[in-house]
């Protein structure tokens, strides 16, 4: 086998992260146990990262592993350690120690920068015509996405920003992806297995009342809500 036929490349993926508080491993586990219950299809050997800062010094990683494994999600690692020794402990259980873009941008110190030109404060829709299939997925990264077409089953849409989907959504709609709590997603026909904006989400069960209408929906006080387009 030549070099060629491996590569390293950097690419962006949605992962879900779980905020624990403290050392209570006994409530982390009712949790993953809810939401398997709510979907189990959709959590079956879902990646999860698990954000710690809130724990003690002595936890025990392999114990946390062996709690998120145990409802068949995938730990991935841990975020928020707060000292060598939290990182040390967390790579001798196998977990990989992940660090946020927040976190990367308070331990960086500031340097003077050359001043650059001005850049649009408007980024451009990323559009995309068509049907989104099965298994696809598609990401505007720092912009909105607009689809012109339906969001199949199996199929993910994400945008740092707003999703505008003309036709019918019956995959999973991701907007706000970078955090942004006034993002929306607007679609014509709502048939959804998932919504998230900024981290919050409903699922297929929870939007029942609002099935196969037009939409647009969004995060008032950390909850998702909808309304009539028409």
């Amino acid at each position: 086998m030549s070099g060629q036929e491996i590569e390293f490349k950097g690419t962006n993926f949605t992962l879900s992260v779980v905020y624990l508080g403290k050392n209570d491993l006994t409530s982390l586990n009712n949790k993953l146990m809810e939401k398997v219950a709510q979907a189990p299809q959709f959590f079956n050997c879902a990646p999860i990262v698990v954000n710690i800062s809130e724990v003690d010094s002595n936890f025990d990683f392999n114990q946390l592993k062996d709690v998120v494994e145990s409802q068949d999600f995938v730990l991935v690692g841990v975020t928020g350690c707060s000292n060598e020794q939290q990182k040390t402990a967390a790579r001798a259980a196998g977990l990989a120690v992940m660090t946020s873009g927040s976190q990367q941008a308070a331990a960086k110190p500031v340097e003077p920068q050359p001043e650059k030109p001005a850049t649009p404060s408007v980024m451009p829709s990323k559009v995309v015509r068509g049907q989104i299939r099965s298994g696809q997925q598609v990401y505007a990264q720092n912009t909105d996405l607009v689809i012109i077409g339906s969001v199949g089953n199996g199929a993910e849409v994400i945008a740092d920003g707003n999703i505008h989907i003309y036709g019918a959504l019956r995959g999973r709609a991701i907007a706000g992806a970078s955090g942004r709590k006034d993002s929306k997603i607007f679609c014509q026909n709502l048939q959804a297995e998932l919504i998230s904006i900024a981290g919050v989400y409903v699922l297929h069960e929870q939007i029942a009342e609002h099935a196969n209408l037009p939409q647009c929906i969004q995060i008032e006080d950390r909850k998702i809500v909808f309304g009539n387009l028409s």
